[in-house]
């Protein structure tokens, strides 16, 4: 398996791990999106590659902080091929995104996960992470 930077002609794969992760997108979408994010500058996207195919990716943002020194790593979004899942792959994609922020100088990375992403939790605890007392969303307004 090998971690490397995404690219646009992941574009397809990245669409599917998605939709695997209830997020239903066409490749189109993802296509427009995977651009902005490769051409942001605090942001960066690696994938998993086994046999020639994107077998997951991590999305991940660097937010400046005004009150602490160092930035602080987001990750937006962490997909693994279901038939992928057990074998790793998850472990080496978050470990590459912790050693990015680190060299970054972000002082800890965060993750919004939904509460009916039990396996997830159970995944990032195994990482270290540990749990944030309250998360707040203001939806757009229609």
């Amino acid at each position: 398996m090998q971690i490397r930077p995404g690219a646009a002609t992941d574009g397809v794969a990245i669409a599917a791990l998605l939709t695997a992760l209830d997020y239903p997108v066409t490749p189109d979408f993802v296509s427009h999106s995977l651009q902005r994010q490769l051409t942001h500058a605090d942001a960066a996207l690696l994938v998993a590659v086994e046999n020639d195919a994107v077998v997951g990716f991590i999305s991940l943002h660097f937010i400046p902080q005004l009150a602490l020194l160092g930035d602080f790593c987001r990750i937006s979004y962490f997909c693994v091929a279901p038939e992928a899942r057990g074998q790793g792959v998850g472990a080496a994609l978050e470990t590459a995104a912790s050693e990015l922020a680190w060299a970054r100088g972000c002082d800890r990375i965060e993750v919004h996960c939904h509460s009916r992403r039990e396996q997830a939790h159970r995944f990032y605890y195994r990482q270290g992470y540990v749990e944030s007392p309250k998360y707040l969303v203001k939806p757009a307004q229609p």
